[in-house]
């Protein structure tokens, strides 16, 4: 049975992340993950990644924005390490090779839903992609073992756990799994942002070990999920096209709600505007609004939305000529495994981050949070596991 100090499960950024520094802290490591290491759904994630880098920002100012937007439920003690922590993890990611969009000598901002600033950095809208492609270059040019295909199916004390057809002996463990927003959409009956990867079991496996979780019902949807044409069903339509312009409006082109809201706010306006009878339908049935993405100036969607522009364009529509049709589609597990800012479980010697973690959203999160609590607390537990692992 191989022996390892850190055992990561998951191949997000968050498990990239916690991999990277563990081995970086010196540790013996090793990464199982369910399919592939580039399946995952961090690197689906488009809008971007937040920091405080305006003149009129601040960490303080950012863990506001955040405490606001979960209607005041989250952990601040991990909102502050969240933020302040949030420059030096761009830092990081610059130097494996991130190109953050730029403009005028700095980085080009947009302010997204719930934000009171323009915080949010972008590489276009494939920002996960590219911390995704650079954080797992990084753990395949390091000493990490990496298990593809090979899910969590066991998890006994010591740690002994069975990934896939592998039995691994670890002195900590790092839970960095993701959430279960596919499977949960496969249930309810409803389109998912998510990858198909997206189940839910590891969580499921820390539960029945004893781990405490929070918040766990809370689960998130995207206000703007392609609704038409088909192939852009549960496509996440980036909220950055309403940080630059796009405006949601009903049946009669009446705007109803303030489009940069929280997201929770937002999906909710639009699920009861089309209860109102405000809504429109698409081709196939299903209900919708209107997002008007033709008043996004052309030099905007062209620098920060060309993946968007490629996709609705391949499928026949052009977002800057007509207006798109969307609705919400569930997106994101805001609760998890209880974790400290070292980001450790209730269970000794097991740590959680990403999406598989509470707390650092309460029960609403703004976007561009997810990938920045991956690469912050993914280094953190990285680094705590080495740690206690010595």
């Amino acid at each position: 049975m191989p022996g390892y100090d850190v055992l990561v499960i998951g191949s997000g950024a968050s498990g990239l992340a916690a991999a990277l520094s563990a081995e970086r802290s010196g540790a013996r490591v090793a990464l199982a993950t369910k399919g592939s290491i580039q399946s995952c759904n961090s690197a689906k994630a488009q809008g971007g990644i937040q920091a405080a880098f305006g003149d009129d920002d601040s960490p303080e100012q950012h863990a506001e924005d955040i405490w606001k937007s979960s209607h005041e439920t989250a952990n601040m003690e991990l909102v502050t390490v969240l933020t302040s922590e949030a420059p030096s993890a761009i830092h990081a990611l610059e130097e494996l090779g991130v190109e953050f969009t730029r403009e005028n000598g700095g980085y080009r901002l947009a302010r997204c839903g719930g934000a009171s600033r323009k915080r949010l950095l972008q590489v276009g809208d494939r920002t996960g992609h590219a911390i995704t492609k650079a954080l797992r270059d990084a753990v395949e040019a390091s000493t990490v073992t990496v298990l593809p295909n090979s899910p969590l199916l066991s998890l006994d004390e010591g740690w002994r756990a069975r990934v896939g057809e592998h039995d691994v002996e670890a002195t900590t463990v790092i839970l960095a799994a993701g959430g279960r927003c596919f499977r949960e959409a496969e249930v309810r009956g409803e389109l998912s942002t998510n990858h198909p990867g997206a189940t839910g079991e590891v969580t499921q496996i820390a539960l029945d070990a004893g781990a405490e979780a929070r918040d766990l019902d809370a689960l998130q949807y995207h206000p703007n999920g392609g609704s038409w044409p088909q192939n852009m069903q549960g496509y996440s339509i980036p909220e950055t096209t309403r940080a630059y312009g796009a405006v949601l409006l009903n049946a009669d082109g009446e705007e109803f709600t303030d489009s940069l809201g929280p997201r929770d706010v937002v999906a909710q306006a639009i699920v009861d505007e089309v209860a109102k009878g405000k809504g429109v339908e698409t081709p196939d049935g299903r209900p919708a609004v209107y997002l008007d993405t033709t008043r996004i100036p052309r030099e905007d969607a062209e620098i920060s939305l060309p993946y968007m522009l490629r996709r609705y364009r391949a499928a026949g529509v052009d977002p800057l000529a007509e207006k798109i049709l969307t609705y919400p589609v569930l997106h994101y597990q805001n609760g998890g495994l209880v974790i400290d800012t070292d980001a450790k479980t209730t269970l000794d010697g097991v740590y959680a981050c990403g999406e598989i973690a509470g707390g650092t959203h309460g029960r609403n999160r703004m976007m561009g949070n997810s990938l920045l609590e991956c690469v912050v607390f993914g280094r953190r537990a990285g680094r705590a596991a080495a740690t206690a692992a010595r």
